[in-house]
């Protein structure tokens, strides 16, 4: 029996140290203002206590935000702590507000708060005074920085999209092209050239339309071309005498030498002396010069190519 009343008044001692308290920053706020409402627990250090839970509203106060907890220890009586939740509310009716009473549970018991009143006031108007209008927006400066860091990406793919376009086109101008195939066309020997040149002087008829120094200049700059090329020696500003002499000692039959060297002195006394040949000489200088090319032509000589067999 002693032991029971023991438990009982340990109990009310206990119970007795644990104090619960509602409050308000401010009781009275203009309407759409905020104010924190306190839900407060004394309780001993190590007991265990269950704070009410408050949704989004309380009537017509909204609650803003919340709890958010605070945790103090008395300086003055250390074995008690005091716990905090805290909420921000406002209305955005004009009134009285009663708070209700709170109710905080422990193991055994509950335990509730008082009520507590918040006053919502009306913004005062001043009607003395005239109404204005809306101001209208502020012009801000819009750089063409601003516009970079607003599409900095655009202008990131335009970029690689231009870069690309380049790489292709420089490689399609820098790649190799297919195997171009060209047809070698052969060098026509100083003969064919010669003779060819002789038969259009031919055609032109100069000494027939009494142009002879013409005729004999035109007809001794081919042969000074053939012999130039034949027999690699210099006939250009050389004197007949002197293009005779460098052909001294080389491989020409004796009777074209002999055709040669009548058919350079005709043409000189043609060109410096104004003799007028017959036109049988006119037309046997032609026929001359044609056979000495042809007498003096240089044979290509064919090169076998002979593949060894193995073993």
């Amino acid at each position: 029996m002693l032991i029971l009343v023991l438990l009982c008044f340990f109990y009310d001692a206990g119970a007795q140290n644990i104090q619960v308290e509602s409050r308000l920053d401010k009781v009275s706020v203009p309407i759409g203002d905020q104010t924190v409402l306190h839900l407060v627990a004394h309780i001993p250090a190590k007991s265990v206590i269950s704070f009410p839970q408050l949704r989004d509203s309380i009537g017509k106060i909204k609650i803003v935000k919340g709890p958010k907890l605070d945790t103090a220890f008395d300086k003055n009586h250390p074995a008690t702590v005091t716990i905090t939740h805290n909420y921000i509310i406002t209305s955005f009716d004009t009134g009285i507000y009663v708070i209700p009473e709170f109710a905080f549970h422990t193991k055994s018991d509950s335990f509730k708060t008082g009520t507590v009143t918040l006053r919502i006031t009306s913004v005062p108007v001043d009607t003395t005074k005239s109404f204005y209008d809306i101001k209208q927006p502020f012009a801000v400066s819009y750089t063409f920085w601003d516009w970079l860091k607003d599409h900095w990406l655009l202008v990131f793919m335009i970029l690689v999209a231009v870069l690309l376009i380049i790489a292709i086109i420089y490689y399609l101008k820098s790649r190799p092209k297919g195997t171009i195939i060209k047809k070698v066309v052969p060098a026509l020997p100083a003969d064919a050239i010669a003779l060819n040149k002789l038969y259009e002087l031919r055609d032109k008829k100069l000494w027939q339309g009494n142009e002879i120094k013409k005729y004999y200049s035109e007809l001794t700059d081919i042969l000074r071309e053939y012999l130039e090329t034949r027999y690699h020696i210099k006939t250009h500003e050389q004197t007949s005498s002197e293009i005779l002499t460098g052909l001294k000692n080389k491989d020409i039959p004796v009777n074209a030498r002999i055709s040669l060297k009548q058919l350079l002195t005709l043409a000189d006394l043609v060109k410096f002396a104004k003799e007028k040949p017959l036109p049988a000489e006119n037309e046997q200088s032609i026929e001359d010069a044609i056979d000495f090319i042809r007498k003096t032509k240089e044979e290509i000589q064919a090169v076998d190519h002979k593949e060894e067999l193995p073993g």
